[in-house]
């Protein structure tokens, strides 16, 4: 409960006062002379991880909030997206850890297959000039774990540099022996069930990494190439033929028909008819009807070959066509018995072309012809699309499970905007490739015996004698899927599982919705129901889920909302913010901007603002300190001045917001409106008031005034005490120090969240003292303006007269007198100008003597300077604004910051001419 200091007497508010000021003097001295946050980070983070405050405890008694790190590939560095991910998950872990619960924010890494192969390979060329063939499996396999263990840590360290508080002690790998054991038993249980087979179809195939490839790791790029019209059928206009139209002349030794639609009477007589292959003795090409060609597009007939295009292979399904192979795994063709045998892909596309011009079938060539090719993501090659024998798992029964986990509500999207999205993908998903052609990942479980034998063995199983493994490996996606809860030692029954699972919340972002987090969704419910001994139940008898919250948020992209790439240079290496800024820059300006999945634009002006919020809070705390500021009970709220219960109130209004915007997942409005406060209403009002209240020499002051002080000193520690707890999760750094330096606390990390009884003690809102603060701010900022229009130096005081009993602001005239720069008027005054302020109770008359206070001539050039300045930004501004490329390309939010730019310089251009036309 508040406590009276109305009777304390001079000499102990006196003595009261000196010691508490000699103890604080000696909490600023803890702190630098100015925030240096390269000779705090590192050391800070290690003391952290020492003192084990972000390891998770199965046994507590606390309620448990469990979230899984997105595995990045241990080929990868941090890149802003990372950045990004990591930043909202630590702010989620850390606010949660302060409010009690038990958190356990496991890492982790992925294996990925493709990529780390790759990379070894290269490294072996590179170093041996060998290739991965000129090795046993075993030896090869070998190399690739040295690789890890020696190039594998990267970021890891970067995780530590920006301040993850996971729990390293349950630190987990794809391919560590638990988590095999896991991928081992699902592959068993779905091939048991029937949901796991082996068939030839269509896949994306890379010629290069001569593997089956994930759709997310195909790349979309616009090329130029060639459209080329080959004649099928006779030379001769009067006889049948038709004309059709490719971007890839060389697939055409794979044509085993043409497609035409139904309605299209141009072809009605050749339905049904075959045309002779230009190349391929014997192969006769049939003319089918089918819908799915559009009679509009080109000639309105397509060249069909199955065993080579997504679209054909559908259409060669329905209509029993052949579908030949004419490319082996490195893209040469291969097998047509044609002289283009042996040849690249590409080099056949020339020669085959050649060869029909010599035929007098090429009847136009567009060159070039921009046209949308899909390329690996990491071998960098256009993909071949590839009738293969692969591995599939049937997916109708898992998509229907993860459509309705989010349909009943099991667990919630955030934002709801995107269920449309998800429900668009797991409601028509196709049965998924499995298996990779590669030798470093999970290989899969199967064996083939002597006799043709196939059996599929669990992670306890042996294999008969004279049994082979199959050579392929899974697909990455297929282990990560298992992530939330094979990292807890599923299929065991273990303390962590019965703790934190089903974990609480997924965060990522909204590009992986379809690959990544449908597939967690799918297996975590499968292994639910196979397991619900282990993994619990759902509700309603539905499978448990893996989560119960799906946070998606957008892509980092440039300032002007462009996607980074290398090819455009606008990539922005975090780590590069870290050593310039600091990782607390880095981590406000993505959590500041961060709405959930939408696009978050990025710059260096943004964290040049974060790196000065930052210097911001540190000289308001270290002023704070060095004036007495400690935390303690708050004084009776009569007590208090205007100013002291306004900022109490205005914390716990604030205290409110972020609460309601964290819990829904609205980071950029939840530290938005910690910006405004700490930057605005704390340093820029507050402490400036405190300044005034807290008096210079309490030797000297009135029993009054040094009541006013200590209790000034109270609130002021009790706010900044409260905005670093609030500021924490997005700047565990600068808010730590402070914090320890304020309360001699042992660490933020382990401390309280804010609740009222630490802002504002649960008192209602004061309206009173808000409005006469708000008329305070608003009669030293009009007195501000006018001086500064009329050329008045901001160091020097002038004389003003000013009605305080009339605005109800009679307690307010030292601090409005001493932040506006006004004296008390001496009996002789003459004022030299008068200015009216509009107060929400009074309109009131300041006069004010500035005879003598303004260099003319100076105050125009100055002026003259600055209209310079106003009327560069007010051109530049309404030029950006009128090019209407930029205005399609950038995001709603740059323009709007643009216009209000804009917005400013007009108005500065009209308040500097007029001041000019006074002078």
């Amino acid at each position: 409960m508040p406590v009276s200091l109305v009777g304390v007497k001079v000499e102990l508010g006196l003595k009261v006062s000196k010691m508490v000021g000699m103890a604080e003097m000696n909490r600023a001295d803890k702190l630098p002379k100015s925030w240096e946050p390269k000779t705090v980070e590192e050391k800070l983070y290690q003391e952290w991880v020492d003192g084990g405050y972000f390891v998770a405890d199965a046994d507590s008694d606390k309620p448990a909030f469990s979230i899984v790190l997105p595995p990045p590939n241990v080929t990868g560095q941090l890149h802003m997206g990372h950045a990004l991910d990591h930043t909202l998950m630590d702010c989620i872990a850390r606010r949660k850890r302060m409010q009690g619960y038990e958190v356990l924010w496991l890492p982790g890494m992925d294996h990925a297959g493709i990529a780390t192969q790759s990379k070894v390979e290269a490294r072996l060329k590179e170093t041996e000039g060998k290739s991965r063939w000129d090795y046993e499996r075993d030896d090869f396999i070998a190399k690739v774990w040295q690789w890890k263990e020696e190039f594998g840590g990267t970021i890891g360290k970067q995780m530590r540099a920006i301040g993850d508080s996971v729990d390293w002690s349950r630190e987990r790998f794809t391919l560590d022996k638990g988590l095999s054991r896991a991928v081992t038993t699902i592959f068993k249980q779905l091939y048991d069930r029937g949901w796991i087979y082996r068939a030839n179809r269509l896949i994306n195939w890379s010629p290069i990494l001569e593997t089956a490839v994930s759709d997310i790791e195909v790349v979309y790029k616009d090329v130029e190439g060639e459209l080329v019209s080959i004649r099928y059928g006779s030379l001769d206009d009067d006889q049948p033929h038709v004309v059709v139209a490719t971007t890839r002349v060389e697939t055409m030794l794979g044509d085993v028909a043409v497609a035409v639609h139904p309605d299209d009477k141009r072809y009605a007589d050749l339905v049904g008819t075959t045309l002779p292959h230009p190349f391929i003795a014997g192969r006769e090409m049939v003319v089918v009807a089918d819908d799915y060609v559009d009679p509009e597009f080109g000639t309105g007939a397509v060249k069909i070959t199955p065993a080579h295009d997504p679209n054909d292979y559908a259409l060669g399904l329905r209509h029993g066509l052949d579908m030949p192979t004419i490319m082996d795994e490195s893209g040469k063709i291969a097998g047509t018995g044609t002289e283009f045998d042996g040849m690249d892909r590409f080099e056949a596309r020339v020669k085959i072309r050649e060869a029909l011009a010599e035929q007098g079938r090429i009847v136009a060539e567009k060159r070039p012809y921009v046209h949308s090719v899909g390329h690996s993501e990491r071998s960098g090659e256009p993909i071949e699309p590839r009738l293969s024998l692969q591995w599939f798992v049937k997916v109708e029964e898992l998509a229907k499970m993860a459509g309705d986990a989010i349909r009943s509500g099991d667990t919630v999207i955030h934002p709801k905007s995107a269920e449309p999205r998800y429900f668009d993908w797991v409601d028509d998903m196709h049965d998924w490739t499995i298996s990779r052609q590669l030798w470093w990942g999970h290989r899969i479980p199967i064996w083939y015996g002597p006799d043709g034998e196939v059996v599929c063995l669990g992670p306890d199983e042996v294999a008969p004698e004279g049994y082979t493994q199959d050579p392929d490996v899974l697909d990455t996606w297929f282990s990560s899927a298992l992530w939330p809860f094979s990292t807890m030692g599923w299929p065991d029954k273990t303390p962590d599982l019965a703790k934190f699972y089903p974990t609480s919340v997924l965060v990522t972002a909204y590009d992986i919705l379809f690959f990544w987090v449908a597939r967690m969704m799918m297996f975590g419910t499968f292994a639910a129901q196979q397991t619900p001994e282990v993994l619990g139940h759902g509700t309603d008898g539905r499978p448990q889920v893996p989560f119960t919250d799906l946070f998606l948020h957008g892509l980092v992209r440039d300032e002007h909302g462009r996607k980074m790439s290398k090819s455009l240079g606008n990539g922005i290496d975090p780590m590069d913010w870290v050593r310039d800024y600091g990782a607390d820059a880095l981590r406000f300006t993505l959590a500041r901007g961060a709405n959930p999945g939408v696009d978050l634009p990025v710059g260096e002006d943004s964290a040049q603002s974060s790196r000065n919020f930052a210097t911001k809070l540190f000289n308001a705390t270290r002023f704070a300190l060095m004036n007495g500021a400690h935390t303690g009970q708050l004084p009776a709220r009569e007590e208090l001045t205007d100013a002291d219960r306004w900022i109490l109130d205005r914390l716990e209004q604030v205290r409110v917001d972020v609460d309601d915007y964290l819990d829904r997942y609205q980071f950029a409005k939840a530290n938005e409106a910690l910006y405004q406060f700490t930057w605005g209403e704390l340093c820029d009002w507050y402490v400036e008031i405190a300044k005034v209240q807290i008096p210079r020499d309490f030797d000297t002051a009135s029993a009054e005034e040094q009541r006013r002080g200590i209790t000034t000193q109270i609130v002021l520690g009790n706010v900044l005490d409260a905005v670093l707890r609030l500021l924490h999760p997005a700047m565990p750094f600068i808010t730590e120090v402070l914090w320890k330096a304020l309360t001699d606390g042992e660490s933020l990390t382990i401390a309280a969240w804010p609740d009222a009884t630490i802002t504002n003690g649960g008192a209602a809102t004061d309206k009173l003292a808000a409005r006469r603060m708000a008329d305070v701010e608003k009669l030293v900022t009009e007195l501000r303006r006018f001086r500064s229009d009329q050329g008045v130096k901001p160091s020097q005081k002038v004389p003003a007269a000013i009605d305080f009993t009339a605005a109800d602001l009679a307690d307010q005239e030292g601090v409005i007198r001493s932040l506006a720069k006004v004296d008390v008027p001496p009996t002789d005054f003459q004022a030299s100008a008068t200015v009216e302020v509009r107060l929400s109770t009074a309109t009131i008359e300041v006069s004010l003597d500035t005879s003598g206070t303004v260099d003319k001539e100076a105050e125009r050039k100055r002026l003259e300077k600055d209209l310079a300045a106003a009327q560069k930004e007010l051109d530049g501004t309404t030029k950006k604004l009128a090019n209407e490329a930029f205005l399609s390309k950038a995001p709603a939010a740059v323009v709007d910051k643009i216009k209000t730019r804009q917005q400013i310089a007009q108005e500065e251009v009209a308040r500097i001419t007029a001041r000019l036309g006074e002078l």
